[in-house]
């Protein structure tokens, strides 16, 4: 992969909804923005930002999320995640992430990517 992938970025929002909450998702008992609906969240920026980017027959599959949740955020209000390409090493891409509702920061960490073969990954992965 070329360092040229470094700097890419990509922004994503969406509103909080009832099926987003931690007492919806079953992590937790409180009507706030799932920390699983978040990394979801970040995974689909750090996709977005490499959108156009791949090689034909390439695709990133993501390894390693270290992401802190700060701040909750209630049903309704909009949050905003940003992925940007820090660094390219072989196929491995390294995101910084982090996410915004309308108040306040409410994440920030690091995302891992991998490019692989579409068509290989997949099947080896239905091999199993």
């Amino acid at each position: 992969m070329s360092e040229s992938l470094v700097g890419l970025s990509a922004e994503l929002g969406q509103v909080v909804s009832r099926d987003m909450l931690a007492v919806s998702v079953g992590s937790g008992s409180v009507a706030v923005f799932a920390t699983p609906e978040l990394i979801l969240l970040l995974e689909k920026t750090a996709v977005a930002a490499l959108e156009g980017r791949m090689e034909d027959g390439t695709t990133t599959v993501g390894s390693a999320l270290d992401v802190t949740h700060l701040a909750a955020t209630p049903e309704g209000m909009e949050v905003t995640a940003t992925a940007e390409v820090v660094g390219v090493e072989g196929r491995k891409l390294e995101f910084q992430v982090s996410a915004r509702d309308a108040k306040e920061k409410i994440a920030e960490g690091t995302h891992t990517r991998f490019v692989v073969d579409a068509v290989k990954f997949q099947d080896r992965a239905d091999s199993k």
